[in-house]
């Protein structure tokens, strides 16, 4: 993981035209993209349920996917920073971000039925989760 220049987050703010939550760009700033491509297997191997989180997007696709995914039926309004292995995004409220805050909540778009529900109240305690796998006793 390569830290990104603060430039850079700033320059995706104005692009944006919002402020992204402070706790989402300590970890850009400080790690990196984080990536997690062996997600699906592990999860079958550890017969485990855990985040499906597969990447968080460059900050190029930030901007991009946001504005694409909206064209192809996902509610308007919403920063997407990270993927799932099957398209789903998540994101931040458009509206959440007007202001500058240290924190946000995370919301959930599921590509499957055009949804956007709320995932966690907070950044911190949504990357908080993604540590807790759960023992999945269906599999």
């Amino acid at each position: 993981m390569v830290p990104i220049a603060w430039d850079n987050i700033t320059d995706l703010e104005s692009n944006l035209a919002a402020y992204l939550p402070d706790s989402y760009k300590y970890l850009l700033s400080t790690y990196g993209l984080v990536r997690t491509p062996n997600v699906l297997t592990k999860t079958c191997d550890l017969n485990v349920e855990i985040s499906n989180v597969q990447d968080f997007l460059s900050l190029e696709d930030v901007c991009s996917l946001s504005k694409l995914y909206e064209m192809t039926g996902m509610p308007t309004g919403h920063i997407l920073f990270a993927s799932d292995s099957k398209g789903n995004m998540y994101c931040f409220k458009l509206s959440d971000c007007e202001n500058k805050q240290t924190d946000c909540a995370v919301w959930f778009f599921d590509r499957a039925i055009s949804s956007v529900t709320k995932v966690s109240d907070t950044f911190v305690e949504w990357l908080d989760g993604l540590n807790e796998p759960t023992t999945n006793n269906s599999i």
